[in-house]
């Protein structure tokens, strides 16, 4: 398989972690923002005043549909165990965006660190020694 071939698999793989990461970041703040209701509860007034947290949850469902679509044309140049790794990496980001971001409020932790250092490091011995399989 041609390196620009590889590289066009790598680079779908990433739009595709980027779009599951900022997904899931999405769907964190919409629904921590959305308090408890029952179906009664839905009606305009209740809509309009949580619109900015409903949006947010849509765009993380429409971040997941996006990044499926990404992950579609990953699958078909990259062998599934590298591809498969790439998603590893969302949780490493996850966990740094949280950390990280103040309106998410959640503490660094050492071992939450080291578990994210850790699945870094298997992503990168993974993908360190060049594929040798044919497509």
């Amino acid at each position: 398989m041609k390196t620009t071939e590889i590289m066009k698999g790598y680079a779908w793989g990433s739009a595709s972690l980027l779009l599951v990461t900022l997904a899931q970041l999405l769907m964190k703040w919409g629904m921590v923002q959305i308090p408890p209701f029952s179906l009664s509860d839905i009606q305009l007034p209740w809509i309009l005043n949580h619109l900015p947290a409903l949006l947010s949850v849509a765009c993380g469902i429409t971040g997941y549909v996006l990044s499926m679509v990404c992950w579609y044309f990953t699958l078909r140049i990259l062998p599934l165990h590298r591809a498969y790794t790439l998603l590893s990496l969302s949780y490493a980001l996850v966990y740094l965006a949280a950390v990280s971001l103040p309106w998410f409020n959640e503490d660094i932790h050492l071992l939450k660190t080291c578990g994210g250092l850790l699945v870094l490091f298997g992503v990168w011995l993974i993908h360190s020694k060049p594929s040798q399989e044919a497509h």
